[in-house]
């Protein structure tokens, strides 16, 4: 497959079934955003992390190219003229969300109650981890954004939720994995 087409050189590109847009379209910045996330994920996952949280990351890099794909093709060339789906691939469904809610609630039976805003750092894995879970909540808001004007599969929008909710419980369990500790948010005044 060659990676260089030229037929992007003139600042617009194609969404899933042909049609042209240009770059900063808002569907191109929400699965652009999703593609910046599933890298970043990408960065946790090469960190000195257990097995079952590198297997679950892994899984969730896989559901962010579905949910990429799905975000990438406009409703109207949802299906085919054949009457078949455009996307002959699984999609971001219940189940998705279900197993990212399941790790989210296994994760927090070994953490210490929150009694108040944590702030990031502390180690570099977890920072790595809060950095991502950012930069989901903007895929979030521009995948919302997307929804007010385009249909968006309302699971993708759950699915994001909750992931930034996972990577935020991951980033407390990465702390106590390292180590490292929770510095809580006080407010100061400003003086």
């Amino acid at each position: 497959m060659k990676i260089y087409t030229k037929t992007g050189d003139k600042g617009k590109t194609s969404l899933f079934g042909g049609t042209r847009v240009p770059k900063y379209h808002l569907r191109i910045d929400a699965y652009g955003t999703v593609d910046e996330l599933n890298s970043y994920i990408g960065l946790i996952r090469d960190q000195k992390i257990d097995s079952h949280t590198t297997k679950i990351l892994l899984k969730i890099q896989n559901e962010l190219f579905t949910l990429g794909s799905m975000l990438a093709t406009p409703p109207e060339k949802e299906i085919l003229k054949s009457g078949k789906e455009r996307l002959n691939i699984p999609k971001i469904t219940e189940e998705s969300i279900e197993l990212l809610e399941n790790e989210i609630d296994i994760m927090n039976e070994s953490l210490p109650p929150m009694s108040n805003f944590i702030l990031p750092g502390g180690h570099t894995t977890v920072s790595f981890c809060h950095i991502t879970r950012c930069i989901c909540r903007r895929a979030e808001r521009i995948t919302t954004l997307l929804s007010d004007e385009s249909s968006v599969n309302p699971e993708i929008l759950m699915y994001l939720n909750r992931l930034s909710d996972y990577l935020f419980v991951l980033a407390r369990k990465l702390t106590i994995d390292n180590q490292a500790q929770e510095i809580p948010w006080i407010p100061e005044k400003i003086k």
